[in-house]
């Protein structure tokens, strides 16, 4: 009536775990422990996900209000007025594309002195 599988002698009958003789409190503590930890997750999930949706609305506003001031720049430039923004934004790039310019003159006179040099 004895099996041997594996090197091990099983006995006929039930398979699996047998119900071990748990006391009724340890478990109802047991189920009142995972609870806790289980609504301990949600409130952490939910404060994560609130503070998502409170992060993307303030970006939200940003874009707002970076699309009214341009909509109020293109008004103005459509009544024939240049905004004082714009034109330091056009100085400063040209400002910037000189800057460019000279920085790539000084690195092309590098590579030529360098290529001249034996």
């Amino acid at each position: 009536p004895f099996q041997v599988v594996g090197g091990k002698v099983k006995k006929p009958g039930k398979r699996g775990r047998k119900p071990a003789k748990i006391d009724l409190k340890a478990k109802l503590e047991r189920s009142r422990q995972s609870a806790r930890e289980c609504r301990a997750r949600k409130k952490l999930r939910y404060q994560y996900l609130e503070e998502l949706v409170s992060s993307r609305e303030r970006a939200i506003c940003a874009l707002r209000e970076e699309l009214e001031m341009y909509k109020q720049w293109c008004m103005a430039m459509d009544q024939g007025k240049i905004p004082s923004e714009i034109k330091a934004l056009l100085t400063g790039e040209e400002q910037g594309k000189a800057q460019q310019n000279s920085i790539k003159l000084v690195r092309a006179g590098k590579t030529e002195a360098n290529s001249s040099n034996p």
